[in-house]
């Protein structure tokens, strides 16, 4: 899917790394930092990052992207619990783990 929006691999090997990696933008940086809190347990949002969201994002657009994100964890969850396997539609392509995988 990434390859349709012309993501190319590069950004996607960096995003372990992505507060250094010069394949995102501001923007981006924010929201993948916003990634990260929704995504660890707990999930937290603090204040300082509610504030710098709130100044670059509008709040349909924090809802969407809060939705987003919070869409893909439950299904990363949902398949641990049944150990859903890939189903090989990216075989022998750069697939990018979560933090801690």
């Amino acid at each position: 899917m990434s390859r349709k929006l012309g993501i190319t691999e590069e950004p996607l090997r960096s995003l372990s790394d992505f507060e250094r990696s010069p394949h995102f933008n501001e923007d981006e940086k924010l929201v993948l930092r916003l990634t990260v809190q929704l995504t660890r347990t707990p999930a937290n949002v603090d204040d300082s990052m509610y504030e710098a969201l709130r100044r670059r994002f509008s709040e349909r657009e924090l809802v969407d992207l809060s939705s987003a994100i919070a869409w893909e964890n439950y299904r990363a969850r949902l398949n641990r619990t049944f150990n859903v396997e890939a189903e090989g539609f990216s075989h022998g392509e750069f697939c990018a783990l979560p933090e801690g995988s």
